[in-house]
Formats: C-alpha cells, sequence, structure tokens
C-alpha cells in the first residue's frame, strides 16, 4: 500500500479542493452569512441579540418551537413503534404479495407530505367523503382532522417506511445462530425481541429515527394546509421571511440560527448515544423468513395490510380525485382528462422546469458522489475528513433555512443568483447529494485495494486506474443512490418554496398553489405524475441493483 501511505500532491488533492472550495462557497458561507446577519440590528447595524431576545420573549414564537418538538418527538416515537414490528414480521415471516408490499411502502413515502394532507383533508376534512359519509350514514361525527392530530397522522404514515427500511436492513445482517441460541434457551416471542433483537438493531433505529425527527421538524407544508393555526417553526420562519408587511429577514435568520443549533445538539447526541451502543455483526446464517400458521399468520397479515392500505389511502384519493370532472372548485360527477389537460396548459412549464432542474442536479450530484465518495474513502487524511463531516451537514439542515441562507448570501453581486435556475439546483444538490454519497462510499468500501494496487503495479496511473478499474465497479451503488437522489429531489418542497419565482416553478410548488387555490383537481392530475414518475423510478432502482427491496 505505499502508493497510499506516500502521497503527494496529486489530480486527487486537487479535486479534493475543488470540491471543498465548493462547499465553501454554497454551504459554509451562506451559513456563516445567515449567522451574521441574525446578530445584525437590522434599523443600526451594528451586532445584537435583539432578534434572540425577541424569539424568546414571547410566547408566541417560541411556542412555535415547542410546537415543533412536540410534533417530532410524537412522529418519531410512532414511527418506530410502528415500523420496528413491521420490519420485523416482513424479514421474519412469509407474507403474501411480500414483494408487491415492499413497493407499496416504498411508494407512500415517496410523496410530498403535503399531498398526503391534502388528501386527508379531502377524506375527513370538514366536508371530506369519509365525514360525510359517517353523518349521513350513522349520524357519526368524524374526528377533527386539523391542527396537531392531522399533522401527526400525516407524517407519521409519510415517514414510517424511512425507520421501515433501515431495520429491515440492520435485521437482515442478525446472524440466526443468536436466535437459536436464545431459543433454545426458552427466551422466544416478545421476550427474545425485547432481550435479543432490538438491542442489536439499536444503533440501527438510532439512525432512522434521526432521519425521520430531522424530516417532521422541517417540513413546511403538512402544517401549513392542515395545521390551521398549529404553528410550527418552518411556518414561522416562512412567515417571517417572505410576508410582504411585517416580515423581517434577520429575525428569521435568527430562528434559522437556532433550529440549526438544536439539530446539531440532536444529531451530536444520537451519534454518541449509536457510538456507544454500536458493534459489528456478521450474518454467516442470516434470517430467513419462515412460514406461520394460525392466529399469529392472521394479526402478522392484518398489520402488514391495514399500515399498506392507511398509507396508500392519500395516493389512491389523489389518483382517484385526478379522473373526476370539476366544475370551479367542485367536483362533478362523471370521469375525464380534463384535470391533466389543464395541468399542461396552466402550469406546463412547472412540470418542464422539474424535469430540467432535477436532470442537472442529478448530473452533479453522480459526479460529486463519486468524487467525494473515493477521497473519503481511498484518500483518507484531515481535508477529506473534514470534507466528509460538511458533506453530511445538510443532512441536519432544515430545507427552509438552507433556502434563506442561499438566498441572503446570493441575492446581490458579486454572485447574483436570486431567481435563476442554478439557486435551486445548488440547493438540491447540496440537500440531496447525501443519498447518492452514502451509498457510494458504502460500495468503495468493499471493493478491494488490492485491485487497485495491481493495476498501478502495472503501470496505469491513479486516474486510469480509477476510471478503468474502480468506477466501473462504483456504478451500480451510484446508480442506485441517485435513483433515492432523484425521487427526493423532484418531491421537493421546503427549499423550492423559498427560492423559486414564477419562471422555476416546479411540480410540487404548482401542486402546493393550485392546493391553496381550491383547484383541487389540477393538483390530483399533477400528484398522480408525480407518482408514477416516483414508481417508474424505484422500478429502475429494482432493475439496477438487482434488489427486491430499498435497505438503508
Amino acid at each position: 500500500m505505499k502508493f497510499i501511505k506516500n502521497r503527494k500532491f496529486d489530480i486527487w488533492s486537487s479535486i479534493t479542493l475543488i470540491v471543498f472550495l465548493f462547499y465553501i462557497i454554497t454551504l459554509v458561507f451562506p451559513l456563516f452569512t445567515l449567522l451574521i446577519k441574525s446578530a445584525i440590528n437590522g434599523n443600526s447595524g451594528k451586532f445584537s441579540l435583539e432578534y434572540f431576545m425577541k424569539f424568546f420573549g414571547k410566547q408566541y414564537y417560541y411556542g412555535a418551537f415547542f410546537n415543533s418538538l412536540k410534533v417530532t418527538i410524537s412522529v418519531t416515537l410512532l414511527c418506530v413503534i410502528i415500523a420496528t414490528p413491521l420490519a420485523y414480521i416482513m424479514t421474519s415471516f412469509k407474507i403474501k404479495g411480500k414483494t408487491a408490499i415492499q413497493i407499496l411502502i416504498l411508494v407512500s413515502s415517496m410523496q410530498p407530505p403535503f399531498i398526503g394532507a391534502y388528501s386527508w383533508i379531502l377524506l375527513l376534512g370538514r366536508n371530506g367523503v369519509i365525514t360525510n359519509g359517517l353523518k349521513q350514514t350513522f349520524n357519526i361525527t368524524a374526528p377533527n382532522i386539523y391542527g396537531f392530530t392531522g399533522i401527526l397522522l400525516v407524517l407519521t404514515l409519510q415517514l414510517v417506511p424511512l425507520i421501515y427500511m433501515y431495520v429491515s436492513g440492520a435485521l437482515k445482517s442478525i446472524d440466526n445462530s443468536l436466535l437459536e441460541a436464545a431459543e433454545s434457551m426458552n427466551c422466544t416471542g416478545i421476550k427474545k425481541m425485547a432481550k435479543i433483537t432490538i438491542p442489536l438493531i439499536l444503533p440501527t433505529i438510532l439512525a432512522g429515527s434521526l432521519l425521520v425527527f430531522m424530516r417532521a421538524l422541517a417540513d413546511f407544508g403538512t402544517p401549513m394546509l392542515i395545521g390551521e393555526g398549529y404553528k410550527t417553526v418552518p411556518v414561522l420562519i416562512f412567515n417571517e421571511f417572505i410576508s410582504e408587511v411585517g416580515g423581517d429577514d434577520g429575525f428569521a435568520a435568527a430562528i434559522s440560527v437556532i433550529v440549526i443549533i438544536f439539530a446539531t445538539i440532536v444529531f451530536l447526541v444520537q451519534k454518541y448515544i449509536s457510538n456507544k451502543k454500536s458493534f459489528t455483526m456478521n450474518s454467516l446464517h442470516p434470517v430467513r423468513a419462515k412460514k406461520i400458521k394460525g392466529i399469529k399468520n392472521i394479526l402478522a397479515h392484518i398489520y402488514v395490510y391495514l399500515f399498506v392500505l392507511l398509507a396508500l389511502l392519500p395516493q389512491i384519493t389523489v389518483i382517484y380525485t385526478s379522473f373526476l370532472n370539476t366544475s370551479g372548485l367542485i367536483f362533478t360527477k362523471g370521469f375525464s382528462l380534463n384535470n391533466y389537460r389543464s395541468a399542461f396548459s396552466r402550469v406546463g412549464d412547472a412540470i418542464s422546469n422539474t424535469f430540467i432542474i432535477a436532470l442537472i442536479s442529478i448530473s452533479i450530484i453522480v459526479i460529486l458522489a463519486i468524487l467525494i465518495a473515493y477521497v473519503t474513502v481511498r484518500r483518507r487524511n484531515a481535508i477529506t475528513n473534514l470534507l466528509d463531516i460538511v458533506t453530511m451537514f445538510p443532512y441536519i439542515v432544515p430545507g427552509s433555512i438552507l433556502g434563506i441562507a442561499l438566498l441572503v448570501c446570493f441575492n446581490k453581486k458579486p454572485i447574483m443568483l436570486s431567481g435563476t435556475i442554478a439557486i435551486l439546483v445548488i440547493a438540491f444538490v447540496i440537500r440531496r447529494l447525501p443519498y447518492t454519497l452514502r451509498s457510494s462510499a458504502a460500495i468503495v468500501h468493499q471493493i478491494s485495494i488490492s485491485v487497485e494496487e495491481a493495476a498501478i503495479s502495472l503501470g496505469a496511473s491513479n486516474l486510469k486506474t480509477f476510471f478503468k478499474i474502480t468506477l466501473p465497479m462504483m456504478l451500480p451503488g451510484v446508480i442506485s443512490g441517485a435513483i433515492l437522489s432523484w425521487i427526493t429531489i423532484i418531491s421537493e418542497l421546503s427549499t423550492s418554496i423559498i427560492l423559486y419565482t414564477a419562471r422555476t416553478k416546479t411540480m410540487t410548488i404548482a401542486i402546493y398553489t393550485e392546493v391553496i387555490r381550491g383547484n383541487y383537481g389540477v393538483a390530483a392530475s399533477l400528484g398522480t405524475m408525480l407518482s408514477v414518475i416516483t414508481i417508474i423510478s424505484l422500478l429502475i432502482f429494482f432493475k439496477v441493483s438487482g434488489q427486491s427491496d430499498v435497505t438503508i
């Protein structure tokens, strides 16, 4: 391994510095600018903690923070409680239609949460289908779907699949001999799960919980649509930054800094606990799904099918609604393609913008992920270690805050990017790169260094070895991660809502604005298009990766 130990400044060092410079300009500098803006008085231009005192001085403001905390903690706990048994059942037992169910679970999580909010309003809102049906048929008043309850329902059903993917992957890495040893000592059923299985997968559960926590904390569309006065931090930040009456971007920056500090603390605590509880497992005898009979079999199937039905209900509602005839804001009898015609005629640019921006973003993501994954795994040093940390930091920065940071930083010369496609591309690349980077780095770890050493010993340069040997072996992992990045890009709202203009509107923005205006048919048709794109993307993922499910 001399060629690794005795490195000189070469092409890879140059690439590392260029990528690091890119992140300094597009992430570090904007966040630093946001920090400065939060500590400068808007009138005097002098250093001041006025904005922070304002936030903690009024219940209206810090109350939104506690509302967000209540939502995120509740959603995270519910997701763990629901997803862990779901993953255990799907991994340990033979469930009819298992492959199709796994795809449907993933599809249910790949839509923007605000579409779920809109769907549940159609179903259980004041004039919803289920609400009216219960009232007219049984004279039963449906539960109130608005406020905290609605946000909790929507986000839980949306985010359970994330923990499901994490836990499924962890369960497949458990050596079945450990479970068999426990059973030989009369440790079975729930006792075995509590004493053996849960402790083994606890670090994975914590990792999945962190992702759910951050996604719930950052979500803007759901509380905006279904919250009805239940204000959360993303909504508060948006109102303070965008509002033409009484808005204050300095105050929005201060709230953003508070959220980033809080998210960073949560992230560090999670990492500390995970590191203390982490260990290596070698699955020499992986868990194999077994057939069960009797009441256990019935209950397992009911649990899985019931969750899939509830999780898919919003998307089924959206697809059904998209084909209904509409008269103004009212759905009428009969079916047609009028909503799709209206969608293409009214928001056609949003559809083309989505594909243009997503294609540019994913191209940059693939290139950066390949380069960063290689240098952080193969050429470890102080700079690449720092680069690894910086590239994963957007994992904990809410999208709306990143959008504000970019807009504050690049809204004036010499770098004037506001209102352009470029600023959206930068935001999407920074936010969604970790998905592709994670899978790319994982596959580099699996490639033996001896393969590269052999090529170099035969006279190939480092760069030629990379392109001829390493890169072809990396591609399956890169493409798999890129598909997941692609899906999250086309469904992005929280960043887009801050950065878009009339010329750069995307499908998610179009759906959101149509819902706000009450044009549910057009919104439903656009939502259905997103669902179709998501399904096609997942099918490509399965074809490329050779897998029948997605685990993290």
